[in-house]
């Protein structure tokens, strides 16, 4: 299988940030993983493991295997304007990053759940894909069968993140996407011109 199912807070603590969220674990120890601790010499990282470090975290922040964020990259580098910018906002109108984003599950791993179990629909279709891209205007709602889950309940009880580009009507528990993201609305701490720059040799 693919996709990593480790430890999230190892990863958290390799990239030096709680990319998952709040995590106790990393708190304890916010320094990187591995047998000698904070006490291991790391030499100057060189050009290029910068470059895939970040690569990795924004991989990891967003759960995109490989080929799917070279394809997004891909995409991006055809698009008109900043290819990096494009990049992120690719992977912000992701369903399950949107799923996310509107408190509907409190992980992004707990969003592509409830995609992949036909718990969410766009538009009025069902649909089960979390890499699915929405476009400006797009309706993502609870399927009908599916508003008395508790996980869905308690994860929204507990939201307060406010996004400029998201829409949510608590009383039909549906939202909107109601348009593409700039740049600085994307909280993500990723610096998405080492990528390009990666990805570009």
């Amino acid at each position: 299988m693919a996709r990593y199912t480790g430890p999230k807070s190892k990863i958290a603590r390799k990239f030096g940030e709680a990319i998952f969220g709040d995590d106790k674990a990393f708190e304890k120890k916010s320094y990187p993983p591995g047998q000698h601790g904070n006490n291991r010499r790391r030499g100057k990282k060189s050009e290029y493991a910068i470059q895939l470090m970040e690569k990795q975290k924004a991989k990891y922040t967003y759960g995109i295997l490989e080929k799917q964020f070279r394809n997004l990259f891909a995409k991006a580098n055809r698009s008109k304007g900043v290819t990096g910018e494009v990049l992120l906002q690719l992977c912000e109108s992701r369903l399950d990053n949107v799923v996310y984003r509107m408190g509907l599950s409190p992980s992004r791993s707990g969003a592509r759940q409830l995609v992949s179990h036909r718990h969410i629909t766009v538009n009025g279709e069902i649909v089960n894909i979390p890499s699915f891209s929405l476009k400006p205007g797009d309706v993502v709602a609870i399927r009908e069968k599916s508003k008395s889950v508790q996980a869905i309940n308690d994860s929204l009880a507990n939201n307060s993140s406010v996004y400029e580009w998201i829409t949510w009507n608590t009383e039909k528990k549906e939202g909107t996407y109601v348009t593409i993201p700039e740049r600085m609305q994307i909280p993500e701490n990723i610096k998405e011109q080492l990528i390009v720059e990666l990805y570009s040799k």
